[in-house]
């Protein structure tokens, strides 16, 4: 397992959670600090606002942010409530019904969702590369297990399709615990499986037949799971031009200098092309936090609140690469980091 991305330690406290009551996994006893935990692609983002928070609020010790994946982080927050569990989730992609089922089995009631803005799944090379004109079949093909539900026998990108580079197919993606990867799988996989009327119909008749045969990566060494650590593809496919990586578009962004990024379906990874949802790749971020935590955990409030100061078009977030959401789902999101209505599970 990779270590934690830790932005900052702070001491155990003396605030009891007394209003946070014991649901499964919670203990007695206090803590006097926000704790965050979840996506790596959603971390630099949250890192900026703790920055921005511990200045304006010297007050309140400086939050706890863990990088260990959407799913993850979404399984310790469903955990239960109280000083031991965390107060955030943050995610790349939204809650599973059953991860929501699981939060209200153990006790997790009344979580706020908050979309914090989009991202893209981007697709990249070094900056002098191979160059590769994606789309979601050709993707599926070269990185399925069973294309099709036949043998995967792609060696080469030419193998997939004759116009692309006769080089062999190396991809550096998330692992099976990123959201990054969950995307992959809903956004570009799906996309390039159901292409096939078979496998179209298949969703419909045998789900989860359809679900192995059109979502699993192969493991043959074709694609490499690097962890939740983004960085580490950065520097992977920079060091190998044959290679492609696949993370989140703000590392992208913040390595132009070193990176290009690969077209899909002729629409390159931009802010503008993930803006308007023309990139096939562009995916909401989110943050489910626990209500019942909000009073009880200090600053917990104002860390909620100083999200939407900053993720505007031209904030301090979208110089670092995150994408503002359209402006009617932007309000409605202030509203949910102000006003914290809960998700009732029927939206999920």
């Amino acid at each position: 397992m990779k270590p934690l991305i830790t932005f900052s330690l702070a001491a155990a406290s003396a605030l009891t959670l007394a209003a946070c009551g014991q649901g499964a996994g919670g203990t007695s006893g206090s803590r006097d600090f926000i704790r965050a935990v979840g996506s790596s692609t959603v971390y630099p983002f949250a890192k900026a606002v703790s920055e921005n928070f511990s200045r304006d609020y010297p007050e309140y010790k400086s939050p706890v942010i863990e990088a260990i994946g959407s799913g993850a982080g979404i399984a310790s927050f469903c955990e239960g409530q109280g000083p031991n569990t965390p107060d955030i989730a943050n995610a790349s992609r939204r809650m599973k019904p059953g991860e929501f089922q699981t939060c209200q089995a153990n006790g997790v009631n009344d979580i706020v969702e908050i979309q914090v803005g989009l991202d893209g799944i981007a697709f990249a090379a070094a900056k002098n590369g191979i160059k590769l004109n994606l789309t979601p079949e050709i993707v599926y093909e070269a990185l399925a297990a069973n294309p099709y539900g036949q043998p995967q026998t792609a060696k080469t990108w030419s193998d997939v399709d004759p116009s692309l580079p006769d080089m062999p197919i190396l991809v550096y993606g998330p692992p099976s615990t990123s959201g990054t990867r969950d995307a992959l799988k809903e956004l570009v996989l799906q996309e390039g499986c159901e292409t096939n009327a078979e496998m179209a119909a298949l969703k419909e008749s045998d789900e989860d037949r359809y679900d192995r045969i059109c979502t699993e990566v192969r493991s043959d060494g074709a694609y490499v799971d690097q962890g939740e650590q983004d960085n580490l593809i950065v520097q992977k496919i920079e060091s190998n031009p044959n290679s492609v990586g696949i993370f989140g578009f703000s590392y992208l962004e913040k390595n132009l200098d070193r990176l290009a990024g690969l077209p899909m379906n002729g629409v390159q990874p931009t802010y503008e092309n993930i803006a308007s949802f023309d990139y096939p790749g562009a995916r909401p971020l989110y943050m489910y936090v626990k209500k019942t935590h909000i009073n009880a955990i200090p600053g917990l409030k104002e860390y909620l609140a100083q999200w939407p100061k900053m993720w505007g078009k031209d904030g301090p977030l979208a110089k670092i690469g995150l994408v503002a959401s359209p402006a009617e789902t932007a309000a409605n999101n202030l509203r949910a980091a102000t006003e914290y209505t809960p998700l009732d599970g029927s939206q999920l």
